[in-house]
């Protein structure tokens, strides 16, 4: 079974019934996974490989995708599944051959609804899934404010 960081802290029998819900799918490199905006009825566990989460950006009157991290086996992408209004927020590729376990909204919220502790643990690890991004965009935007601020002092 995979580790992910999803389902730290519960059994080994309670994740093993969420990995029961989630669908193998191998996305070859260069594929995406999902698009900034689409709506989001998933949430991807990485089996093997890598996904990059990228945002479009206007550099120079041409629309790049700019890195926002990459992420590596064990680790979830997608919590807008999970998340209202169900929107992707960031685009997902793969750089070299990827397996993704996708593990659909409807059969989560009906798994947690039988399984409440189970619910409780996997929103909990959702939250710190959720906080590292909250800390890397931080990151990122204080770094940008300094540019800024130095530049005007120059």
């Amino acid at each position: 079974m995979v580790k992910a960081d999803l389902l730290n802290g519960l059994s080994e029998e309670d994740a093993g019934q969420v990995m029961k819900l989630a669908k193998r799918t191998i996305l070859t490199s260069g594929a995406e996974l999902f698009h900034l905006g689409d709506v989001a009825g998933s949430i991807y566990l990485i089996a093997r490989g890598r996904l990059r989460l990228t945002l479009p950006m206007q550099v120079r009157n041409r629309e790049e995708d700019m890195l926002v991290e990459e992420r590596a086996p064990g680790q979830t992408v997608g919590w807008s599944a999970l998340i209202p209004p169900y929107r992707f927020t960031l685009t997902a590729t793969a750089p070299l051959e990827t397996e993704v376990l996708a593990l659909s909204r409807e059969a989560l919220m009906e798994h947690f609804a039988a399984n409440p502790g189970t619910g409780y643990a996997v929103s909990m690890n959702l939250a710190s899934v959720i906080g590292e991004r909250l800390q890397l965009f931080q990151t990122m935007w204080v770094r940008e404010v300094q540019r800024m601020v130095e530049a005007r002092c120059a």
